[in-house]
């Protein structure tokens, strides 16, 4: 990660890299969203193909291939967005180029750094110290629609548009696994364990924790691991799998062992809103993982249940600001 971020910035112009790089400690590295904004770094439009595929490198190190995948989906999934928006080809607001590198500190040097790419329905970070990457969170996947497919039954209007039938992303279901594994393990609970997971009977209208700089709830709710039996942990777990797998299988490994060391059976299972599986039929669902050192949220209920959000929050260590702490309390930085 380390090289492809040097390669990034090597291949950049002098002026680019005054827009692409701040200080670690810039209060910048922890303004992150999810919506179509203006962002600072140094966005794809304003690079050239090589500087882009250097960007690209850059992004496939902390990604697996399932994560790089769908990360370049929801790119590309601008482009969908501008014709059933009836935006004209060039608008800015629906752009698969607005999305933004930045990189925070120096990767040459021995200190912390870190590096982010960001624009609607994408935001990733990574942050690395000592030669290790400390923090992968949050992150944020996200699909606008949920299921691109021509249907004039569903109450997502926009499919019965009949451009649909002809665009080359037909079909494409970018967040499917997490929609399909979390009904998998919901139609296994019984009546009892169906009061402890549902919360609520209609879903939140978005991820609860939004775009704050530390996610908290104010209590663990649902059903508890160790409330399920073997086959619905099972699922369970391959469902949790689904989010970790997005990342590299040493950093999915690493997750996966803090996971294991907090205690599995710390985990809770629940939902809100509509139990029928029918994406863009308008009622929509709501679901999370909760435990003492991670949060995942998705929800699907804008644009009539077509329209979904993912996030994976580490409530020990986002941004990495948990283990930097103690870095730079048992690290001497006075100067000579």
């Amino acid at each position: 990660m380390r090289e492809a971020t040097q390669s990034f910035l090597q291949n950049l112009t002098a002026e680019q890299r005054k827009i692409a790089t701040f200080a670690f400690d810039d209060e910048e590295r922890f303004n992150w969203h999810f919506v179509p904004r203006q962002r600072k770094g140094l966005p794809l439009k304003q690079m050239t193909q090589p500087q882009r595929q250097a960007a690209m490198a850059m992004l496939k190190t902390g990604l697996s291939q399932q994560g790089y995948d769908k990360a370049t989906a929801i790119i590309d999934m601008e482009n969908v967005l501008r014709v059933i928006d009836n935006r004209p080809p060039n608008d800015t607001y629906r752009d698969p180029e607005n999305y933004s590198f930045t990189v925070f500190g120096d990767p040459t040097s021995k200190e912390p750094w870190s590096w982010r790419i960001e624009g609607h329905h994408l935001s990733l970070q990574f942050i690395s110290q000592t030669g290790q990457i400390v923090s992968q969170t949050p992150t944020f996947f996200g699909s606008n629609p949920g299921v691109l497919d021509y249907d004039t039954k569903m109450a997502d209007k926009r499919m019965s548009d009949p451009r649909v039938k002809d665009l080359p992303q037909k079909g494409r279901q970018i967040l499917k696994q997490e929609t399909e594994q979390a009904f998998a393990l919901l139609k296994t609970l019984d009546a009892e364990q169906q009061k402890k997971a549902i919360l609520a009977n209609v879903a939140y209208p978005d991820i609860v924790t939004s775009n704050k700089r530390r996610a908290s709830l104010e209590k663990m709710e649902g059903l508890m691991y160790s409330d399920m039996n073997a086959d619905q942990r099972k699922l369970f777990l391959s469902l949790l799998q689904v989010y970790l797998d997005n990342y590299r299988i040493t950093l999915a490994n690493q997750q996966m062992d803090k996971l294991r060391k907090a205690g599995l059976e710390g985990l809770r299972f629940a939902w809100a809103g509509d139990v029928t599986p029918e994406l863009g039929e308008g009622k929509g669902w709501y679901y999370r993982i909760h435990g003492p050192t991670i949060l995942i949220e998705y929800d699907n209920t804008q644009t009539n249940a077509n329209h979904i959000h993912t996030v994976v929050r580490d409530l020990t260590n986002d941004f990495g600001e948990d283990m930097l702490g103690e870095h730079y309390k048992n690290a001497n930085h006075s100067k000579p």
